[in-house]
């Protein structure tokens, strides 16, 4: 098929028109107008098949190089691999290439770009076409089948295939045409089912009936039949074409054949002798009845055996209609069904979701159930997607042949293919039925599209883990890291992953080589200094080893107050000890905090002497300390607390007793962790930090607000001793 020209380069590789690119190709027949609209610049029965990096190393220079690259190729390709996720840098190279005809040049670049992008099959079309024209057929068929392997359902790239073995073979051969013929069946395996695959379908009735094979001819046709197309109709009208205007012995098989000649037989012969009875009464006397030749078939039988040929495949015909309909509004809502960078919109987005949900709701159906025929496919332009069956459903165990929903994954992960979700869903579907497909959906979305994905990695590492490889899981995120340097998420993934494998060890030599690293990075280090102590302290039970990292992280980051509010949960969680508690305030006293901070301090020491203090003393005392910090930060009045009753209301409990209310207190704060997560990632896009559990937000100052107010801590009031221990003033 002769691939199309465009005005601008799209995903697919489809560029301006070019008469040296595309002269080799063998024209097709023309496209009905609505087939045309879907299928042009890429097709959308292309789903991916992870390509073997291997297969697109650089080769080493042979015999046909042409000597030196072009002027202006090293500059763009240090730009190309600079930074190989702009796709512009990588399609400037290959129109250089091919602008400059040189086929060593064109070969490293296309090579290079399909190892990155293996769903843009026009790109396969216009490297499979340099290797012919250079005279290299054996060179395009080893392209063709390469990419054949990275998108089995490319109806575009299977027809480009089957064109340059017709082009290419000695069809006298004997074994050619058996060839081809093998290629045809691969290829209707392969995408076959796809419901834009008509062309596939037409080429392969259209070459049989060219070798004189209308029996094969007519079994293809009789096969796609039975196949939900777009051009559904067309299929049917050709069988009848070819039953009418053939005798039904020269396009049916000998089985069918031969079982519908005797039962048209022996209906003819009921019928005869329920007529011959008839006419017997009314012939003349000595007139005998005609003889019907024996061996030879009238044209009445021969009719009616085509009559009840075309009532059986007018059920298959109904039946296949049917099925069109339920789909038809599902495929119109798909406006780009092949590969590209651009993003998709969000009706795009929820186009394929709607006709994943409904495809699984169909396979795990009750065929005992009827079916509603007033109930169509959800409309994807509508805000919000009401056919949304759970993951459980998509794992359950399959009733029936799941391979329309397996086809149409694949179909959406041509489109969708930088899309975690889709493939996460497609993981989730087959996992229940097969753990080895699963991993290679993996395999193939975080090797070959989402390289630099993080979660999607993360993802794959846990399901190893789930599934008891700890070696693969241990593979896949140190990957990631040295993929991803920086990404803190990462190195505590890791560490997780050692210390639930019982290697405590590992997991604190993990984080400790963290912290080594980190420190150009002041809140990365305090950060994973906080994890290392807790680790020590929780797990290792070693609060000494703990209070040094945390010491330590202070000498780098004296003014970090998460590193201060670690120590002095340390502390106060700990031995009660008044002196280590008394260095760890002063210590946050004297940096640079804000003002806040330093009350939340001075608020949780007091608590801690009024919890564990053995004298009254060293209470007052603390206390003193916090309103003087008050006084000087400008915290709540020193009078409101002397018993002012303008500012304070008693508040009368079940008892009868009264409790003193600060009006200025501020309500109650759920209790939060002191602990941190990670700052705000490097090397990674948003939604990865987002999607595990947004990390960056965690840092935000008013997570701590809880100290400020005893309601975390049980207490109604700020602390008023001034109703026990001091006289009014």
């Amino acid at each position: 098929m002769a691939a199309e020209g465009y005005e601008e380069m799209s995903g697919n590789g489809e560029l301006e028109e070019s008469s040296a690119m595309e002269a080799s190709e063998v024209a097709a027949s023309p496209r009905a107008q609505m087939a045309e609209m879907s299928e042009e610049n890429g097709s959308p029965a292309e789903a991916p098949v992870r390509a073997d990096p291997v297969s697109f190393s650089m080769p080493p220079p042979a015999e046909d190089d042409e000597g030196e690259l072009p002027a202006d190729f090293e500059r763009l390709w240090k730009v190309a691999h600079d930074n190989p996720q702009d796709f512009t840098g990588w399609t400037d190279l290959l129109q250089y290439c091919e602008q400059e005809s040189h086929i060593t040049a064109s070969r490293r670049a296309l090579e290079a770009f399909l190892t990155r992008y293996p769903l843009c099959y026009g790109y396969w079309k216009k490297f499979a076409d340099l290797e012919r024209r250079a005279g290299f057929n054996s060179k395009a068929e080893e392209v063709c089948v390469q990419g054949l392997q990275a998108i089995p359902l490319s109806v575009d790239l299977w027809i480009h295939y089957i064109n340059l073995l017709l082009g290419t073979l000695d069809m006298n051969l004997p074994e050619s045409p058996s060839r081809i013929r093998s290629v045809f069946e691969d290829a209707v395996v392969a995408a076959g089912l796809d419901f834009h695959s008509d062309r596939l379908w037409d080429l392969y009735v259209e070459w049989e009936k060219e070798q004189g094979n209308m029996k094969k001819a007519v079994a293809v046709l009789d096969r796609v039949l039975k196949v939900p197309t777009q051009l559904y109709n067309t299929h049917y009208d050709k069988f009848k074409d070819q039953l009418n205007g053939q005798e039904p012995r020269e396009v049916l098989s000998t089985e069918e054949y031969e079982e519908l000649r005797t039962l048209c037989r022996q209906t003819q012969k009921a019928e005869r002798a329920e007529q011959a009875q008839e006419e017997e009464e009314e012939r003349p006397p000595g007139e005998e009845e005609p003889a019907t030749p024996e061996g030879t078939d009238s044209e009445e039988l021969m009719q009616k055996i085509r009559e009840q040929v075309l009532v059986r495949r007018d059920k298959v015909y109904q039946d296949n209609e049917g099925e069109v309909r339920k789909r038809w509004h599902f495929e119109d809502a798909i406006k780009r069904p092949y590969f590209h960078v651009k993003p998709l919109d969000r009706l795009q987005l929820r186009a394929w979701h709607s006709y994943l949900d409904w495809e699984v709701a169909e396979l795990n159906k009750d065929p005992k159930d009827p079916q509603d025929p007033q109930q169509g496919p959800v409309d994807p332009d509508q805000p919000e997607v009401t056919a949304q069956p759970q993951v459980e459903s998509e794992g359950a165990a399959v009733a029936h042949d799941d391979t329309r929903v397996r086809i149409l994954f694949e179909r959406c992960l041509i489109a969708c293919a930088l899309y975690e979700e889709f493939w996460i869903r497609y993981n989730q579907y087959l996992e229940s039925q097969s753990v080895d497909e699963a991993r290679a959906v993996f395999k193939r979305a975080c090797e070959v599209h989402l390289a630099y994905k993080p979660n999607i990695h993360m993802q794959w590492a846990t399901f190893e883990e789930r599934h008891g490889d700890l070696t693969e899981a241990r593979r896949v995120l140190e990957a990631l890291e040295k993929m991803l340097p920086g990404l803190a998420v990462v190195r505590l993934r890791r560490a997780a992953l050692e210390r639930r494998a019982g290697l405590l060890d590992q997991s604190e030599a993990l984080l400790r080589e963290a912290v080594d690293e980190s420190k150009e990075n002041p809140t990365l280090h305090a950060f994973f200094s906080i994890k290392l102590a807790r680790l020590l302290l929780k797990l290792g039970r070693n609060p000494s080893r703990a209070r040094g990292v945390l010491q330590e992280a202070l000498e780098i980051s004296p003014d970090n107050d998460k590193l201060h509010l670690n120590l002095l949960e340390l502390e106060v969680s700990g031995d009660p000890s008044a002196e280590a508690v008394q260095e760890c305030v002063t210590r946050a006293l004297a940096a640079a905090l804000a003002p806040h901070t330093k009350i939340l301090f001075s608020q949780r020491r007091l608590q801690f002497a009024e919890d564990y203090s053995n004298s009254i003393a060293s209470v007052l005392s603390v206390y003193e300390e916090h309103q003087q910090l008050l006084k000087e930060l400008g915290g709540t009045k020193r009078g409101a607390e002397n018993g002012d009753e303008d500012s304070e209301k008693m508040s009368k409990s079940d008892d009868g007793s009264g409790v003193a209310v600060s009006a200025e207190v501020p309500a109650s704060l759920a209790h939060v962790p002191i602990t941190t997560p990670p700052p705000p990632v490097m090397g990674a896009d948003a939604s990865s930090q987002a999607a595990y559990g947004g990390y960056s937000s965690w840092y935000q100052q008013p997570q701590y607000g809880s100290y400020g107010s005893y309601g975390s801590y049980g207490y109604q009031n700020t602390w008023n001793y001034n109703q026990g221990y001091y006289p009014p003033s």
